[in-house]
C-alpha cells in the first residue's frame, strides 16, 4: 500500500507542477489570434452584389468566403474597399479578411 501511495503522490505532484509551468509559458500570437483594427463591412445584408470593406490601415486584403457547410466559394485579393459578390447565391456566408498578418471573420448575408 505504501508503494502505491508513493507512486500516486509522485504522479499527482508531477501533474500539478507540469500544469502550473505550462500556464506560465506565454504563447506568441499567431495570425489567427489577431484581429483587424477598425474593420467595417457594409452593407450587411447585401442586396446589390457589392460589399465594402474598410479598416484603419486600408491596405490590401485577402478575402476568403465560405458557405455554411465550410466550402470555400470565393477567394480573392482586393486593394480597394469594394468586393464584387454578384456571383454568390442568396444565403448566409462566413467572410474571412486577412490584412497585414491580422485576420478577422464575420457573418455575411446575401439577399
Amino acid at each position: 500500500m505504501a508503494k502505491n501511495y508513493f507512486y500516486i503522490t509522485l504522479l499527482t505532484a508531477l501533474f500539478f507542477t507540469t500544469g502550473v509551468l505550462a500556464q506560465d509559458i506565454k504563447q506568441p500570437k499567431t495570425k489567427e489570434d489577431t484581429s483587424i483594427e477598425g474593420l467595417n463591412l457594409y452593407p450587411n445584408p447585401v442586396s446589390t452584389g457589392r460589399v465594402y470593406i474598410t479598416s484603419k490601415k486600408d491596405s490590401e486584403k485577402e478575402i476568403i468566403i465560405f458557405d455554411v457547410l465550410g466550402k470555400k466559394v470565393l477567394q480573392t485579393i482586393i486593394s480597394n474597399k469594394e468586393l464584387n459578390i454578384s456571383n454568390l447565391t442568396p444565403g448566409v456566408y462566413i467572410i474571412k479578411i486577412i490584412e497585414e498578418g491580422a485576420a478577422s471573420s464575420r457573418k455575411l448575408i446575401v439577399q
